[in-house]
């Protein structure tokens, strides 16, 4: 599994049990809070209906008193009201009034007058001096179906002459409290997506570090010239890079030291014995014509040379480099233009032929990118024959995201032995002019391609001859 899919799975694990403990905390707290609610209002509505009744009890007056009136017209009564969303059109509250004894004497619902109510803890507790509650189930079967019971105590003076309870069914409740708990599931439902969507993208954002970690590396063991990845507000992934990086340089530059003291030291055998060689025989005495033979060989070996260190410190300047410096827009067709001009007078009776499908423009280095395109004509030129054509395409590349320069010259096909080798350093074929070149032009374009995000292939072409196809990414 992805490291990211574990990283989001974790999180998705972690936000779901906390929401889920969380969301179920809250409901658990909904009911008893609404409950509590609504005690505290019926304490107040008991105590008040207590006062308002009291002259009627005193009097003895309950059954045609103001209050028992006003209780029959309370319960008939049709509020018409619309709470918080919940249709209201009965009323839900119940009262009744027992005497010193418990016993029922006046009940708004008419079901309980007369009946002993003495030992419910409403009564008998207010009876005693103290707060009167109960809750009670209606119906055993059903637990919605408890009802509250809120009593308050009726005195003459300091006397305590009766108990008026106010009841209320908690199902009368229920709506809001489903309605609260509807809201807190979709509230929690938008809470967890939304803490999911935080989660896919912090999961996203710390493996795309890594995918980029995991790709430098990739790069740089396919030895690769790849920039060290800068990564935006983390310090441990930048430190890392930097780690990488650093650890990077430190062995490529090792293994360049000593494959170039290797390969340099292979190469200038060669020109060395033969300057040894010609230095020799010109110690002997010799005819005129013989020694200026060998002095130009001695020039020849030694010019050889300096382009091999030329080429070698340029080489090592630009492998050294990770990324471009100076960059600017190119125009690729100007740039061809210029460096098929500047190589016009060596193309001598060959034919060049310039095909600019599309002008193409790409950031880059225009001194490098020019030359590595004359690298790949005068190879061009080297190897095609007097009569011949060198072919110049400037087009689109297959997929639309870059531009491809084809060069083509009808020379002889490259060797099949030869194709794998043509980017090794000092490898070279004998050109058709008997010169040997440093094998180094085509090592120094390709790093330069590779440095511009681009690639460089050479092949036969299927009609005869060679083709390289240089592709690079548009600006």
């Amino acid at each position: 599994m992805r490291f990211s899919l574990r990283i989001f799975f974790g999180y998705f694990l972690l936000v779901s049990l906390l929401a889920a403990y969380v969301l179920s905390l809250v409901k658990e707290e909904i009911k008893p809070a609404v409950r509590q609610s609504s005690e505290e209002v019926l304490v107040d509505t008991a105590n008040l209906l207590a006062e308002l009744i009291q002259p009627d009890f005193v009097a003895g007056r309950l059954d045609d008193g103001r209050f028992a009136r006003a209780m029959q017209q309370f319960a008939a009564r049709n509020p018409q009201a619309k709470v918080w969303g919940v249709d209201r059109n009965k009323t839900f509250l119940r009262v009744y009034v027992t005497d010193a004894k418990g016993i029922v004497k006046l009940d708004s619902s008419g079901q309980s007058i007369g009946q002993d109510y003495s030992q419910w803890r409403d009564v008998l507790l207010t009876l005693r001096g103290e707060y009167g509650a109960r809750s009670t189930l209606a119906d055993a079967k059903d637990p919605l179906s408890t009802i509250m019971h809120v009593a308050a105590p009726i005195k003459d003076g300091e006397k305590i002459i009766g108990v008026l309870t106010v009841a209320r069914p908690n199902w009368a409740m229920q709506p809001f409290i489903e309605r609260s708990e509807g809201k807190l599931w979709r509230a929690g439902l938008v809470l967890l997506i939304v803490g999911l969507g935080i989660g896919a993208l912090f999961s996203w954002w710390l493996s795309h570090g890594i995918t980029r970690l995991t790709r430098f590396a990739q790069d740089v063991s396919a030895g690769q010239a790849a920039p060290v990845p800068r990564f935006v507000a983390n310090r441990e992934l930048t430190s890392l890079a930097t780690a990488l990086g650093a650890m990077r340089d430190q062995l490529d530059g090792k293994t360049y030291i000593e494959n170039y003291v290797h390969e340099l030291t292979h190469e200038l055998k060669s020109p060395l014995a033969g300057i040894r060689a010609s230095a020799e025989i010109l110690h002997d005495d010799l005819a005129a014509a013989d020694k200026t033979r060998f002095l130009q060989h001695i020039d020849t070996e030694v010019a050889r040379m300096q382009h091999i260190v030329d080429y070698l410190l340029q080489l090592a300047s630009l492998e050294a480099r990770n990324e471009l410096q100076d960059t600017q827009i190119i125009n690729l067709h100007e740039l061809i233009t210029l460096q098929i001009d500047a190589l016009r007078s060596q193309a001598d009776e060959r034919t060049v032929e310039l095909d600019v499908l599309e002008t193409g423009f790409v950031l880059g280095e225009a001194f490098l990118l020019g030359q590595a395109l004359r690298n790949v004509l005068q190879n061009a030129i080297d190897f095609t024959q007097r009569d011949g054509k060198i072919c110049i395409q400037l087009k689109h590349t297959s997929n639309g995201i870059g531009w491809q320069v084809n060069i083509y010259n009808d020379g002889k096909p490259i060797p099949d032995y030869a194709l794998n080798r043509l980017f090794d350093r000092f490898y070279s074929l004998p050109r058709p002019n008997g010169q040997k070149s440093t094998g180094l032009g085509l090592v120094l374009t390709r790093t330069i391609i590779q440095l511009h995000g681009g690639q460089i292939q050479i092949a036969n072409a299927e009609q005869g001859g060679v083709i390289v196809r240089i592709e690079l990414p548009t600006a």
